[in-house]
């Protein structure tokens, strides 16, 4: 018997990769027998990318928070089918909140009741994943991330993040109660650990680097023109700064694979999921980027000039990016939708100017006698979000500067 997959969040930038890795085959024909893809808003499998394929099931509008927990249950019973069959989920949900308390507590609950519904519903469950983040290693604060006590290369035995930061952030409360709810579980579970993350998005996302960069460096060449100069919108510091990406496309296959192949000792370990073991930095990858829409990719602003800013530059030019979207047919109101968090963009271009790099000797040494070894360029995980954006007309079919149409 293959294994059943029921993904929460599938829609988002790493869910919409979880279903489409598995509709794929990854990492073998006949490992999946089936997928359940839960999704908040709805969402048409014609529009989603994946592929027509019996064993996927769409599910949406189940709000984790609703209701009782037995509501919740009762909701999961009806909308799934053969629910009892399911043997792996995958937590990839969020419900972003610019209220930082009230986003902490629905974050905590949608997890517990979500997981609590799967060990009842679920009597096959073998393996739970939660995805967590950088955030881990704080990251997200900034000119305030320790390096004291959390140093790079960032890895998973690093303690955590020490008062008042620990309380700030819902994946400390979220493992807590894991570890202890899951202890004497028959079922394994681990956390992964991804930096900025770089997919494709149908339905559009509160937070997606890769859709807003290929819309602002389509229309970029679009206005300025093929083999014009496009310079980084960042900061010198963060021009150099060290990291890993971590496309969605990297991050499913990674995860799949511990899933299927963790060892039972290793039960609540943590992962960081990038894609290689080297880090690059924005100096290697922006050139290649505009390279893909036939710009020429410089370095930051000198001193005393603004770094340009890739939303000011969208909202200046939305003109011409609504004959973009008549001429070629593209999705109306992407450019400038209201479910983007509008201003996101530029603050990981220029704030995330330290360092960070992973050290992803855990994840490419899990299990020991049969490790994963994939790694992926610049260009195959940035090009295949570009690509999918073309496909799924976000961005102009002939965006690419190799395409026949160019």
């Amino acid at each position: 018997m293959g294994k059943h997959a029921l993904i929460f969040g599938a829609s988002g930038v790493t869910g919409w990769s979880f279903v489409n890795e598995i509709l794929h085959n990854y990492p073998s024909k006949g490992t999946w027998d089936g997928v359940v893809a839960m999704t908040n808003r709805p969402l048409k499998q014609e529009d989603s990318l994946w592929p027509a394929d019996s064993r996927l099931e769409l599910v949406s509008g189940i709000d984790l928070l609703k209701g009782s927990q037995e509501d919740l249950e009762a909701s999961l019973t009806k909308n799934i089918k053969d629910v009892s069959k399911i043997t792996h989920v995958y937590y990839l949900a969020y419900k972003a909140n610019k209220d930082m308390q009230q986003e902490l507590e629905d974050a905590v609950n949608m997890f517990k009741r979500s997981t609590m519904a799967v060990d009842r519903l679920c009597p096959s469950l073998e393996f739970v994943v939660l995805q967590t983040g950088a955030k881990m290693y704080g990251c997200h604060l900034l000119d305030n991330h320790p390096t004291d006590y959390i140093q790079v290369p960032l890895s998973e035995d690093q303690p955590r993040l020490k008062y008042p930061y620990h309380d700030m952030l819902f994946y400390h409360p979220q493992l807590d109660w894991v570890t202890k709810y899951a202890k004497d579980k028959k079922w394994n579970w681990c956390d992964t650990r991804p930096d900025i993350i770089i997919g494709f998005v149908p339905n559009q996302n509160f937070y997606s680097l890769g859709t807003v960069l290929g819309i602002f460096l389509a229309l970029y060449a679009s206005v300025q023109g093929k083999g014009a100069q496009c310079a980084f919108p960042g900061t010198s510091r963060s021009w150099m700064a060290k990291s890993n990406d971590s496309s969605s496309d990297m991050i499913a296959r990674q995860t799949l694979h511990l899933s299927l192949k963790m060892p039972a000792n290793q039960k609540g370990g943590g992962f960081n999921v990038a894609d290689a073991k080297g880090y690059e930095s924005w100096s290697t990858k922006w050139p290649q980027l505009c390279a893909y829409f036939g710009l020429k990719g410089t370095g930051p602003p000198k001193d005393g000039e603004n770094a340009p800013e890739m939303r000011k530059y969208i909202n200046e030019h939305l003109d011409a990016w609504k004959k973009l979207e008549q001429q070629y047919g593209l999705k109306k109101g992407v450019a400038d939708s209201d479910l983007t968090f509008q201003g996101f963009e530029y603050f990981l271009m220029t704030q995330f100017d330290f360092d960070r790099q992973y050290d992803m000797t855990k994840t490419y040494s899990t299990p020991t006698e049969d490790p994963f070894t994939e790694e992926r360029s610049v260009m195959d995980a940035w090009g295949s979000v570009f690509d999918r954006m073309r496909e799924g007309k976000l961005i102009p079919n002939d965006a690419r500067a190799d395409s026949p149409q160019s």
